[in-house]
């Protein structure tokens, strides 16, 4: 890893060398990814990033990357996309939409897989494995089944069905556990000291987590390399929030962006897990968790790895962490589709209703240039928006249209 200089404990700062560890040996702090940030500012460029791929490899100095082949579906460069309408019905003057539905398997976690087997294959594993609440089920079975290797994934049993299929079709083992997924996390972190399994969000978690970084990296070259006023981000774990927010700042360090970042991250939560909103709104350091019971099983973490670190990274630029209800997903998901024609799943459903609030409540003022994060593609949710049914036709005649639309001229 040419621009790597190893892991640093995020808690008490030791150093520890690029190996397949993810918590201090002595205080059990989560260990991070320490760059070379002057040999990279030295020889990345503008122009470099534009002749790279289009994917999240064009930013590889910025990534734990071993060089060799990597496993890579093509994930990343995915459309920042201008939303007038939604905008307007909101009452702002500018808003984007960060399309990561568009990915090899729809959502944003393609971004993390990508980077975590690509290092994993390094180190000279052979099997991928996680704990998912869906998305990142999806994206290690397809990125395993591409790379060769063999994939285990372990899941709660009450995810969607769009989402289970979507894992059990490449192939790999599946198997759902009785219980929440910190209850499957806490499964997988067991089997990680027995297996000799690249779990991506445990043992390789550390490299894992830098692939959400390309998010801001796209959001600020997309924008013609500068960061926006405002950013709204889903809050699982709370890993995506602080690596768009380490992003931004990155491309500062090594002279990406000329302007040091000044932008407000939001993260979104809906009530039914919402540990990291109700420690933001009681003014508390510590994350109390709790039982997940929401719509949103994306977001469905009730005892989350960053909570703390995204706390201190919303406080320290002037954000938030709202709770939106539960009933207020399903209309944030037909919000966006009425107004741009994009159909989220239920985390963009909870960004969207985040956004709505905070853009009513002040909190996000109308001349604010605002991105939202919509990581996934509602096809994998459709449970969350219930029965819906086509109006009937009882006559194939231009009467029964009529009469069908309720004598509204069109």
């Amino acid at each position: 890893m040419k621009y790597v200089e190893g892991l640093r404990c995020r808690e008490c700062g030791r150093d520890y060398p690029v190996a397949p560890q993810h918590v201090c040996e002595f205080c059990w702090g989560p260990l991070e990814v320490v760059y070379d940030y002057d040999a990279i500012a030295s020889e990345v460029t503008h122009a470099g990033i534009a002749n790279g791929p289009e994917s999240i490899w064009r930013y590889a100095p910025l990534l734990p990357d071993p060089g060799g082949e990597r496993v890579d579906l093509g994930a990343g460069w995915t459309p920042l996309r201008s939303a007038p309408r939604l905008a307007a019905e909101l009452g702002l003057d500018k808003l984007w939409l960060k399309l990561d539905g568009l990915n090899p398997t729809h959502s944003f976690k393609d971004r993390v897989v990508s980077v975590a087997l690509t290092t994993a294959r390094s180190f000279g594993y052979n099997v991928a494995a996680c704990a998912s609440t869906g998305n990142l089920a999806n994206a290690v079975a397809a990125h395993a089944a591409s790379a060769g290797m063999e994939s285990v994934v372990f899941i709660p049993n009450d995810l969607e069905t769009g989402k289970v299929a979507a894992t059990t079709v490449y192939g790999g083992r599946v198997l759902a556990v009785d219980g929440s997924y910190d209850d499957v996390n806490r499964l997988c972190a067991e089997l990680a000291g027995d297996h000799p399994w690249a779990f991506v969000n445990v043992n390789v978690r550390p490299y894992y987590s830098e692939g959400s970084k390309t998010m801001a990296f796209e959001v600020a070259e997309q924008l013609g390399w500068r960061a926006p006023a405002a950013v709204v981000v889903p809050v699982a774990s709370g890993s995506l929030l602080t690596k768009f927010n380490k992003g931004l700042k990155e491309l500062h360090t090594v002279g990406l962006l000329t302007e040091e970042p000044t932008t407000v991250v939001h993260g979104a939560q809906a009530e039914g897990c919402s540990p990291v909103a109700r420690a933001f709104a009681q003014g508390a350091d510590e994350v109390r968790p709790v039982k997940p019971h929401t719509i949103a099983k994306s977001l469905g973490i009730g005892n989350p790895a960053d909570g703390y670190y995204a706390l201190r990274d919303v406080r320290a630029c002037g954000g938030t962490i709202t709770a939106v209800p539960e009933d207020a997903v399903a209309r944030g998901m037909t919000l966006l589709a009425r107004t741009e024609g994009l159909f989220t799943e239920t985390a963009g459903g909870v960004t969207i209703a985040t956004l709505e609030r905070l853009v009513r409540e002040g909190i996000i003022a109308r001349d604010q240039e605002t991105v939202a994060l919509i990581t996934g593609v509602g096809l994998k949710t459709l449970e969350a928006l219930g029965p819906n049914q086509p109006t009937h036709l009882e006559e194939t005649s231009v009467e029964a249209v009529d009469h069908a639309l309720g004598g509204v001229s069109l």
